[in-house]
């Protein structure tokens, strides 16, 4: 099973401590914004690294990064778009896309808020809003040693 560290909304600064945090992950997946060339550069030294571009990014970003990445990891669906939405209230640029052909995994950055929710009308998929490096959520669990290393069961469908 692979173990995926999801970021998104550096925008240019990469807190040190996520290189303790994600250390034992297979892959990072970085849902935009990343804000430098840089920041993406130190991440895939790293770790294999997957990433979407974001609307502050530059064109060189852009030209590295796709606006949205569909692929598949261990059998399961995955999106990841930077504004997308959550549940009942998805973008108008990925809406009907998704309303049509659901995910089992949606991950968008953009908010800065941190959500993981079912979304039940969609085959109960799984949105993803990861958080950047140094918001206030992350910042807190790196402080207490506190380990986000939790399986979601991404492959059943309650």
């Amino acid at each position: 099973m692979q173990r995926i560290g999801l970021i998104s909304d550096t925008h240019g600064y990469l807190d040190p401590r996520v290189f303790k945090f994600f250390a034992d992950c297979d892959q990072i997946w970085h849902a935009g914004d990343f804000g430098t060339l840089e920041v993406s550069r130190r991440l895939a030294e790293f770790k294999t690294l997957r990433g979407v571009y974001g609307n502050v990014d530059d064109e060189q970003l852009r030209q590295t990064f796709a606006l949205h990445d569909r692929f598949a990891c261990e059998g399961v669906d995955v999106w990841m778009t930077h504004i997308g939405g959550y549940p009942g209230h998805y973008d108008r640029r990925v809406s009907k896309s998704i309303r049509a052909t659901p995910p089992g995994l949606f991950i968008c950055g953009h908010s800065h808020i941190l959500r993981v929710m079912r979304d039940r009308k969609l085959d109960n998929m799984l949105h993803f809003n990861p958080v950047p490096s140094d918001s206030d959520h992350v910042q807190t669990l790196m402080s207490q040693g506190a380990s986000l290393n939790t399986t979601l069961p991404l492959g059943t469908r309650p």
